[in-house]
């Protein structure tokens, strides 16, 4: 860390040992929602961080002073990452940038866009575009069942697939994802080509992460919305939230690929994190169901290859000793959540100067400098109590 930003970090750290003492609050995200950036913020460093204005309220403190220079210090010297923002109680304690990503530019989150699909299946719910988590997607894609049936390659057992077993990644399908991502892609019709695939399992007996899967969402989400998923999803989450949406891939018959390759800036995916932590709930207004937070984040299972918990579209795990629940996109796009401590982390990474190991070192990331650094003064009352 250059001698620069050790000096502001400094400062920063010592201010916060008397937090509790004096009124204090960091500058909140645009109070949730507004688009203009915090003006403290100079976009052209590599790393800035926001300090703290003296208004509202005493506070205890937010971190621990020798814990948060490790963090920033460990960040720095990530050769990939590009950004880290973290927030407790919507109030910006980091906002750093790294390598020459701006605050104003949008970054691919790669399968971080799965989860971003968990709460408009919620969302449809409530408006009786869907009848629950238990309906057949045979219900709702009959066209393709039709043509599995009259191709001779309709296995019963799919027509046991539900919405839940989309969204737990429990369809029993062979995975479109890995190995078989670039033959999915190239296919003509990618619903149906994920649909046309072997069962490896019975449904809901085995974890099958599938970018496929997501997409079947997106296709169902788009036929009962009667509007394209962008259109659905800026209705009726992200432009409520100030939200911007960049470039985003579509499918053959242009419908947006469902679970990959959506751009958002950083600040954007602290907000959908922040919806999340605040039970659904932004600027006052109760944007998604907060039942649909609960059951979204409730472990349906665990995956085979890395041992992570995964609910409805969140990934969960413990880091620091803390339940965490996360969105995580290939490369190092995270959005992670820690109730307890009313904790939101958000890091996106380099796709292009990566190097080998990346994905595990944000873990230990999150593991041993992140996430402790934050204990310490009060905790938000945990919405995991009961989840497995």
């Amino acid at each position: 860390m250059r001698e620069r930003d050790l000096s502001r970090l400094r400062s920063f750290t010592m201010a916060a040992l008397f937090v509790w003492l004096s009124p204090a609050v960091t500058h909140p995200l645009a109070a949730q929602g507004a688009a203009s950036p915090p003006s403290t913020l100079a976009e052209n460093s590599s790393a800035d961080s926001i300090a703290a204005d003296p208004v509202g309220p005493p506070m205890p403190p937010l971190f621990l002073p020798d814990r948060m220079e490790r963090l920033l210090a460990r960040a720095e010297s990530m050769s990939a990452l590009t950004s880290l923002i973290v927030a407790r109680r919507d109030s910006v304690l980091i906002e750093n940038y790294y390598r020459g990503l701006r605050p104003s530019q949008t970054v691919n989150v790669k399968s971080v866009s799965k989860t971003l699909l968990s709460p408009m299946v919620g969302i449809a719910i409530r408006d009786s575009l869907l009848d629950g988590v238990n309906q057949p997607i045979s219900d709702l894609l009959p066209d393709y069942f039709e043509i599995l049936e009259r191709t001779g390659s309709l296995d019963p057992r799919k027509n046991r697939i539900e919405i839940r077993h989309l969204l737990s990644m429990r369809t029993g399908i062979e995975t479109a994802s890995f190995g078989n991502y670039g033959a999915w892609v190239a296919s003509s019709d990618w619903a149906y080509d994920q649909l046309r695939r072997p069962m490896v399992c019975d449904p809901g007996d085995c974890h099958e992460y599938s970018t496929g899967s997501t997409h079947l969402l997106s296709v169902i989400l788009t036929r009962r919305s009667g509007k394209s998923l962008r259109s659905y999803m800026l209705d009726e989450l992200f432009r409520p939230m100030g939200i911007a949406l960049g470039e985003w891939d579509r499918d053959p018959q242009g419908r947006y690929l469902g679970g990959n390759n959506m751009s958002l800036r950083p600040r954007d995916m602290l907000k959908f994190g922040q919806l999340f932590a605040n039970g659904g709930r932004f600027n006052g207004r109760q944007l998604v169901p907060e039942e649909w937070i609960t059951t979204s984040w409730r472990p349906t299972g665990s995956s085979p290859w890395n041992g992570h918990g995964y609910g409805y579209l969140w990934w969960t795990r413990h880091w620091g000793g803390e339940r965490a629940y996360f969105a995580w996109g290939y490369g190092g796009q995270f959005i992670v959540v820690v109730p307890r401590l009313d904790l939101v982390i958000v890091a996106t990474s380099s796709l292009r100067d990566r190097e080998r190991g990346h994905t595990r070192q944000m873990w230990r990331f999150f593991d041993r400098y992140a996430v402790p650094a934050f204990k310490v003064g009060w905790g938000a009352e945990s919405r995991d109590e009961g989840l497995p």
